[in-house]
């Protein structure tokens, strides 16, 4: 199994507002970066949906390390999936983007780790640029 690496980070301009996120994906020594957004949505569901936009450009089962700043997403990842799955997602928040991760993660091994953000972390700052530009660009479109 090919071992990728998947930075990613989202954002929002208010909690809801203009959101976007940013991924890096890295295999070997080469590296993909997506981005994109919503005009109107959350922090976490942009953080949510980086990771998920990342697993779905992989075009064959992989070893995933994700790298993330947020720990809703990561935790979620690593300790959670399972008993909200076994609930049916009752009282989880975003279970339309869950269920979307759990499809784009099936063929793939993921695990996640948590990373500080704004603490200097290159691939991680990236993210965060191409989170905001894009976050910027929808509340640009709000008001023009």
């Amino acid at each position: 199994m090919k071992q990728v690496t998947i930075f990613s980070d989202g954002s929002s301009l208010g909690n809801p507002g203009p959101g976007g996120y940013g991924t890096i994906l890295r295999y070997g020594d080469r590296e993909k970066e997506l981005t994109g957004g919503e005009p109107m949505t959350t922090n976490n569901r942009m953080e949510l949906l980086a990771v998920i936009e990342g697993l779905k450009a992989l075009k064959e089962p992989c070893d995933v390390t994700i790298y993330s700043d947020s720990s809703y997403v990561v935790n979620a990842i690593n300790e959670w999936l399972d008993n909200w799955i076994k609930k049916d997602f009752k009282k989880v928040k975003n279970p339309d983007l869950w269920k979307a991760y759990i499809e784009a993660a099936k063929p793939h091994r993921v695990k996640a780790i948590w990373v500080r953000g704004h603490n200097g972390h290159p691939e991680n700052e990236r993210c965060d640029e191409l989170a905001r530009t894009t976050a910027e660009k929808f509340k640009e479109n709000l008001h023009g």
